[in-house]
């Protein structure tokens, strides 16, 4: 602790992003030494400016003074640090206490543990000096002590606020709608949309999704300058020796003077929502809040948001802001589309002066509303990741006039102004594809492949074998760090809407393979769907966020298998979700056998074989490493007519190997091969390339049969794969 009692430290906490709006705050109610920093604020001042902070402080989360940074190398020294701190000076006899500790470094790795170090030294340090150890309160502490570890030091806080300042106490527990957006994440999203602005100018606000009303009463609270910290009785810092009861009871009082009515606020505050309970919940929460009577509560659909506001004061501008529902939130029927719609449609007609600010988790929201954001801060709800954007309505929404393939028209909402020839180019390319696919009578195929350079993604379809319907895919292919990665997603969107227009496809049977994958959404869920190739149906992954299991451009290779394996014992290297094992099968081969390391691959196979007719004994799987295989059955002698094998799909355990010697695993390979039989080979490295000489003494040949290979569909990327024929001399 400092000796001058107005250089005390502090750190309010806020949620990631919105650090400039807390600092502004703090600011703003005369803190000294300012500090932004990730996921808070540091500043400096007397005791009282700290009270301040967790009274006035619309963002923060919590409000920590700063008690002493001791040693952390290891747990003794903690312990000593801590104990040295003079606790009988700080906390309240008879006060109950509780730790939390963040960070760990090589000594103390485990939180609980670090906490319970502490909690044994300032326990201990008040046995010495008062004769009695305080009770520990895990729950609801009367003094809660932070413990921050960064390297070797540890940083012990009192936790001024108590339970989260989010709290505000408007809430009544177990009466709310469902993931209520937290108060101080609400606050936040209005000081960055500049509402305590607009305030001064008697402007409107609106959440036409209102749920349990908090966007709405957090924008009357700031209206009417009512500290958040007013609707509290529960606060960390009563149990603080020094605390001085009288200099907070006048914070209160002069916060309670500042307070403006509500008729005096000069702003018009509407909140609805299609969900009747919804707003029942929102107006009670109002009631507790003190400010019902400056919100304009409704029960309607957020398309309609327009008829609401004509019903009063004319506004010349103002802020939508909304939480709008997404995933599990969704109605039964809803899909995000028809939530943007239904927002397009509620601030089509507002124009200059108006603002929309959307907190979402929808990476595709741009594309949605068909708007670029002025602004965006990244930030969490919750456990989502999740993005603050504000857009300007005073600029038109961008839309497109599709027509697709079948003969209707549909409008699209884009974000990139580019999207309209990337919509023209891939009806053009799909029409001509589709014409080629009915001829060729090929059931699944790929349509587009990054023909726009900017539009860098594949797209395929699949025809389902359940609806005879098509199933869409598309592959994001891995930007360069010279592109924007916000214009990147924003096309990868666009071109999502626009593929299930042209192709008249519904937008849930459009499914999209990212480059890229955030921490949270690395798990997406598998969608197993049936689809038809050729004479055959096979079952696959298509929203896979790796490989789907039937790789189009292999199409030809498969047919190659087919006219080749007559009368021959054939053998699969990796399961290929069983698709090669089921064309040698159709092509007459005696026998087969996949091999593969993973039971669920060998599963898929075993499938794709029972439901495509194939049947029996002859058709062998086995769970094995393909080369530990292939060395035991070259050791017994046993030998295969036809093998298949795709080097760029063996377990990437093995890629090193693999890439550093691929020749010794070609050779490994061909110990199986009868003295008549073949090797196809493929593999997705453009760089590799097979020829007799690199066979030289070895009796083996190498036939390039690439081009053979090579579909109509993918006449533009005529590398995306190599593929030889190898064989005895």
């Amino acid at each position: 602790m400092p000796e001058r009692a107005d250089q005390l430290e502090f750190f309010a906490r806020c949620a990631s992003g919105f650090e400039d709006q807390l600092a502004a705050e703090l600011t703003q109610i005369r803190c000294r030494r300012v500090r932004p920093l990730h996921g808070g604020v540091a500043f400096f001042g007397a005791y009282e400016d700290g009270l301040r902070a967790c009274l006035h402080s619309r963002v923060a989360t919590r409000v920590q003074l700063v008690l002493g940074r001791v040693s952390a190398r290891n747990a003794d020294a903690l312990y000593d640090g801590v104990r040295a701190l003079p606790w009988e000076t700080l906390v309240a006899p008879g006060a109950t206490i509780a730790m939390r500790a963040t960070g760990q470094n090589s000594n103390l790795r485990n939180t609980q543990f670090t906490a319970l170090k502490v909690k044994d030294a300032v326990c201990d340090r008040l046995a010495a000096e008062r004769g009695a150890r305080p009770d520990v309160d895990g729950s609801d502490p009367d003094f809660s002590v932070d413990i921050l570890l960064h390297r070797d030091k540890a940083t012990i806080s009192l936790n001024l606020a108590g339970p989260v300042l989010h709290k505000r106490g408007y809430r009544e527990p177990g009466v709310q709608t469902e993931a209520p957006l937290k108060e101080a994440l609400a606050a936040g999203m209005l000081l960055a949309a500049g509402w305590d602005s607009m305030v001064a100018d008697g402007m409107g606000f609106a959440d036409p999704m209102c749920g349990s009303g908090t966007l709405a009463i957090e924008a009357a609270l700031i209206a009417t300058r009512t500290a958040p910290g007013l609707l509290r009785n529960r606060w960390g810092f009563t149990a603080y020796m020094p605390h001085d009861p009288a200099a907070w009871e006048r914070l209160v009082a002069e916060a309670e003077a500042a307070r403006v009515p509500a008729w005096e606020s000069g702003v018009r505050i509407l909140a609805g929502d299609m969900n009747e309970e919804a707003v029942a919940v929102a107006r009670a929460n109002a009631e507790r809040a003190g400010v019902a009577e400056l919100i304009e509560f409704y029960v309607d659909d957020a398309a309609n948001l327009g008829t609401h506001l004509k019903r009063g004061r004319r506004l010349s501008g103002g802020l939508v802001a909304c939480n709008p529902p997404y995933g599990h939130r969704l109605l039964s029927g809803e899909d995000l589309s028809q939530v943007y719609a239904a927002l397009d449609s509620a601030t089509a007609k507002l124009g200059d002066g108006w603002q929309l600010a959307i907190i979402s988790p929808d990476e595709g929201v741009d594309t949605g509303l068909g708007r670029l954001p002025e602004r965006s801060i990244a930030c969490h709800n919750g456990p989502l990741d999740t993005s603050l954007r504000i857009y300007d309505l005073g600029k038109a929404a961008a839309k497109l006039s599709i027509p697709s393939l079948s003969g209707s028209d549909s409008v699209v909402p884009v974000a990139e102004s580019a999207s309209e020839q990337f919509a023209a180019r891939f009806r053009k390319v799909a029409k001509e594809r589709a014409k080629w696919a009915r001829k060729a009578g090929v059931h699944s195929y790929r349509v587009y492949d990054a023909d726009l350079p900017e539009y860098a993604f594949s797209v395929d379809v699949f025809r389902s074998a359940e609806d005879d319907g098509l199933l869409v895919r598309v592959e994001e292919h891995r930007a360069g760090s010279n592109v924007d990665a916000d214009r990147a997603n924003r096309r990868v969107f666009d071109g999502l809407a626009i593929v299930s227009a042209v192709l008249d496809v519904p937008r849930e049977r459009v499914f999209c393979k990212r480059a890229r994958q955030e921490k949270s959404r690395t798990s997406a869920e598998p969608v197993w769907v049936d689809v038809r190739e050729s004479d055959f149906v096979f079952d696959m992954d298509i929203a896979s966020q790796r490989e789907c299991g039937l790789p189009l451009d292999m199409r030809p290779v498969r047919e190659f298998l087919r006219a080749h394996a007559a009368g021959k014992r054939f053998a699969c290297l990796l399961a290929h979700g069983g698709a090669p094992s089921v064309y040698a099968a159709a092509g007459g081969a005696v026998s087969t056998v996949t091999v593969d390391p993973a039971d669920p691959f060998l599963e898929q196979a075993d499938h794709a074989l029972y439901v495509n007719g194939f049947r029996g004994r002859e058709h062998d799987l086995v769970c094995d490493d393909p080369l530990d295989w292939a060395r035991r059955e070259a050791r017994a002698g046993r030998t295969y007519d036809l093998v298949f094998c795709d080097l760029s799909a063996f377990p990437s355990a093995r890629s090193r190997d693999l890439i550093a010697d691929r020749m010794s695993v070609i050779k490994q390979i061909a110990r199986i091969l009868s003295p008549e039989g073949k090797l196809v080979l493929t593999c997705h490295d453009r760089r590799f390339n097979l020829s007799d000489k690199a066979f030289g003494g070895h009796g083996l040949t190498a036939q390039d049969i690439t081009a053979d290979t090579i579909g109509h569909d993918f006449a533009r990327t005529p590398k995306i794969h190599r593929a030889f024929l190898i064989g005895h001399e």
